[in-house]
């Protein structure tokens, strides 16, 4: 069955895609809005919608992640006969997982959610054959990178800021923070959008490949397939994961304007360097970094680590999660025919 020159299943994808940029918006809402929500900078409402717009404005970011996921996860000529099926169930493991994680309010990772999707149902097929361990193993350590730089570059702005502060009365370095924050929450924003939508384009642009049965065409965005995934996003950070908000905010220290800043700033430039360079990081991983690494400014103690440790167990299981369910899902469908 045909639809607009796409199969049934290459639409279902592309569909499901969109819903993941949704979701991916949705649940990660809470890394751009946190900081300046829990130090009242701004209102919830006016947050999501500064987020969300800043998100759609990501378009105009490097576009170096979105080849990666579509072409440095898994080896496409190999599993060529199977591919759009290994899409099918990787971003349909990916929501699983999003959804579970935002039930419980733990911030997780939608990117490597989506990694370990491909590489689940990519080694169903092919076993480790089908990993591309080039793009793969730069995802896999900035697991560990992407939140330690985020977590030290943060520490270094803040005790900056500390130190000017000193000079300065407390009036002064209040609204000189709040406006400093309004900069830094939009360039998260922009950062997340610029990196999490990529995502979705490298999955639907090699749909776009697969469906026209051009194995050795090269990797393009067509711009509609851009429009599509940032207004996915914006529009789930809008409409945001209240849930998650309360978690970054709140739970793991507290902040005030020119903490929110340091933190905003410090995962900002880790997310600006990650885009340039074409690699898969997650923003929760950065900016729940950025924040921990503000709150060790004051004193190791104001750092609430169990909160941490939680997380970081998320960023642990996320890939092998994701993996396991993506895997199990194609060895059914496959199973039952599907193809």
């Amino acid at each position: 069955m045909m639809i607009l020159g796409f199969t049934l299943l290459a639409v279902i994808i592309i569909v499901m895609t969109l819903v993941f940029d949704f979701v991916n918006g949705f649940n990660d809402s809470a890394n751009s809005i946190s900081t300046v929500v829990a130090t009242k900078v701004l209102s919830p409402f006016r947050a999501v919608l500064m987020a969300a717009t800043f998100n759609f404005f990501g378009i105009f970011i490097w576009h170096g992640i979105a080849k990666t996921i579509g072409t440095g996860i898994v080896d496409k000529g190999l599993l060529w006969d199977h591919l759009l099926l290994i899409l099918f169930c990787a971003v349909l493991a990916a929501i699983i997982w999003d959804l579970i994680t935002w039930w419980f309010g733990i911030p997780t990772s939608s990117s490597h959610a989506l990694v370990g999707g491909l590489i689940g149902a990519g080694v169903a097929v092919a076993g480790l054959d089908a990993i591309v361990w080039s793009g793969t193993s730069k995802t896999v350590l900035f697991i560990v990178i992407s939140p330690l730089v985020g977590m030290i570059t943060a520490f270094f702005i803040t005790s900056l800021v500390m130190n000017v502060a000193r000079k300065k009365s407390r009036h002064v370095v209040n609204s000189w923070s709040r406006k400093l924050q309004l900069a830094s929450a939009a360039t998260l924003s922009l950062t997340h959008g610029a990196n999490d939508a990529q995502k979705g384009m490298g999955i639907i642009a090699l749909v776009i490949l697969i469906n026209a049965g051009e194995q050795s065409a090269s990797f393009t965005l067509p711009l509609w397939v851009q429009l599509a995934c940032q207004t996915a996003i914006s529009f789930g950070t809008f409409f945001g994961g209240w849930r998650i908000v309360k978690t970054m905010a709140t739970r793991i220290t507290k902040l005030d304007a020119s903490q929110g800043f340091a933190a905003e700033t410090g995962a900002a430039s880790m997310l600006f360097a990650t885009a340039a360079l074409g690699i898969p990081v997650s923003t929760t991983h950065t900016i729940s970094g950025a924040i921990m690494g503000v709150g060790a400014t004051r004193r190791l103690s104001a750092v609430r680590w169990g909160v941490g440790r939680r997380i970081v167990i998320a960023w642990i299981v996320t890939i092998p999660a994701a993996a396991t369910i993506s895997g199990l899902l194609f060895l059914a469908l496959h199973a039952l025919g599907v193809h």
